[in-house]
């Protein structure tokens, strides 16, 4: 019965799941093999990550709802129609992505927040909706009550009743507040399931992100498609830790096939076998990361290493990033990034935690390209801190920054971590400087210079906690108790934080590329 099993289809295949049981997922063939005389087949489970994608033996699929490969309609060379043959894979994105799903564009100018004079465990801010200087006015607490109870989901808001010509907003079908930002030009980006009106992973004009056409997310054409959905690398040896690869990368075929990679945990050198490391070992005269110094406290430090200048440490870095990062595909052309490499002292020398890079040049603001922290290290608060670093480093610059979108699953939930911890943590630090019965006064603007987040981040974390609502010409903003409470455990727990004091960096103007 397996003889019919092909390429392409689709059947239940028995899985454990996140409780240790056994489930039956649908999935898809991707390819089938002979291995010891034996058939294994390897499968991508609908709607889970490419992550958990494996090779099974016939014994754990469901042969009795075999469902056939589709075959795709024939069509016009001219039609333009989705899986047609002259249509290109980023035209094919971008308009079955536009036909899925309902994009919604946004952002504000400035708002200013005052609190109740009730004492209680929840708080309001609001901002005035006037072209001047907003007049704070303190909101007794019914008129809060008022606000959760007159929200109308699929209400809309007259542009012309905030005062503003150039700033409007509309309330989105699940009640959050969306202002329209004025469409602008912007790299095209990697390609990803994105959930319209969840977060500003969305596009600044309004159409789904698609794959960009350079830098890290540079499409790479040298490989089938197949080919790259298929984990290559069976286990990587890195220092004292083996990572079990989640990802296509593109090492050498003739390593990717042996049973382990092995790598130098300094140089990040890949080599066929332990007695190959074992030799290299004796050569290589590194045990830091290539670059400057630019933070140590304690035993964590942050090397700054140029991918102009360090071109064969960078692609290597890269090589083992796309392991665990399924959209990246920059491996070689370097040179217009810096990477930003934290690693972790011992006695035999600084070892690898995470890392992230961010192009020289960004005429986005993006202050990450590519940002990851290595399976050993994770869920050890590293992540944050990778991501409070790249902060501190805008804050040198001068400038807000945003990483680059969409971003990952994993990527996404410590952003989104990040950005309402330290969000929360300026509001109420807020409240508890002013006496009781004073109008604190405070706009997004003011938010984003004190912590380098951009605007649009700001407003996308306050409608994911559901916070922001609209009255009576106002914007306002209830802090619950709850999620007071919430936020002071998860401050309780984070241990890790970066010291400005530790942080040595000096920006350069990378315009002036002759000087570097």
């Amino acid at each position: 019965m397996s003889a019919d099993v092909i390429e392409g289809c689709r059947l239940p295949v028995l899985r454990k799941n996140q409780e240790d049981e056994d489930e039956w997922s649908l999935a898809e063939i991707l390819s089938v093999k002979e291995s010891s005389g034996n058939k294994l087949f390897y499968v991508h489970y609908i709607d889970f990550n490419k992550r958990l994608d494996e090779w099974v033996p016939p014994n754990r699929l469901d042969m009795t709802t075999l469902q056939s490969p589709k075959k795709e309609a024939k069509s016009s060379p001219t039609n333009g129609l989705l899986g047609s043959g002259t249509v290109s894979p980023e035209q094919d994105v971008r308009r079955g992505m536009q036909s899925n799903i309902k994009s919604v564009t946004y952002p504000f100018k400035e708002h200013n927040f005052i609190t109740p004079k009730k004492k209680s465990g929840s708080m309001c801010l609001a901002s005035q909706a006037s072209p001047t200087a907003s007049k704070l006015s303190f909101p007794r607490a019914t008129e809060v009550e008022e606000v959760s109870m007159k929200r109308t989901p699929k209400a809309a808001i007259d542009p012309k009743s905030n005062g503003h010509d150039d700033n409007h907003l509309s309330l989105t079908s699940n009640g959050g507040i969306h202002p329209i930002i004025p469409s602008k030009r912007g790299r095209k980006r990697k390609t990803a399931c994105v959930v319209p009106e969840e977060d500003s992973q969305d596009s600044s004009d309004g159409t789904p992100p698609v794959p960009r056409t350079t830098g890290s997310m540079a499409p790479d054409c040298r490989n089938d498609d197949i080919v790259t959905r298929m984990k290559n690398v069976n286990c990587i040896e890195l220092g004292r830790h083996r990572l079990k690869p989640w990802y296509f990368s593109p090492y050498p075929q003739e390593l990717a096939a042996l049973p382990i990679l092995y790598l130098c945990e300094f140089c990040l050198k890949y080599l066929k076998s332990i007695t190959c490391l074992q030799r290299h070992l004796t050569k290589c005269t590194l045990r830091n990361p290539p670059g400057n110094e630019i933070y140590r406290k304690g035993t964590l430090s942050f090397f700054e290493i140029d991918g102009r200048k360090n071109i064969t440490y960078a692609q290597n870095l890269c090589l083992l990033a796309k392991c665990f990062l399924d959209h990246k595909t920059l491996y070689y052309d370097t040179d217009p990034f810096l990477f930003y490499v934290m690693t972790e002292y011992d006695p035999k020398g600084f070892h690898t935690v995470g890392y992230f890079s961010k192009e020289k040049e960004s005429a986005e603001d993006y202050n990450v390209a590519c940002i990851l922290t290595l399976p050993p290290y994770q869920r050890r608060g590293y992540g944050k801190l990778l991501i409070e670093f790249s902060y501190e480093l805008s804050k040198l610059e001068s400038k807000a920054g945003t990483p680059e979108k969409p971003l990952s699953d994993l990527g996404l939930l410590s952003y989104r971590s990040y950005w309402s911890q330290t969000i929360l943590e300026i509001l109420l630090n807020l409240l508890n400087s002013l006496n009781y019965g004073e109008r604190p006064h405070i706009t997004i603007q003011e938010v984003s210079e004190m912590t380098s987040i951009k605007k649009e981040d700001i407003i996308s974390t306050l409608q994911y906690l559901n916070l922001i609502s609209y009255y009576k010409g106002q914007y306002v903003l209830t802090l619950s108790e709850d999620i007071v409470l919430g936020h002071e455990r998860a401050i309780q727990k984070r241990h890790l934080r970066i010291d400005p004091c530790c942080l040595h960096f000096a920006p350069k103007d990378w315009g002036k590329r002759g000087r570097w």
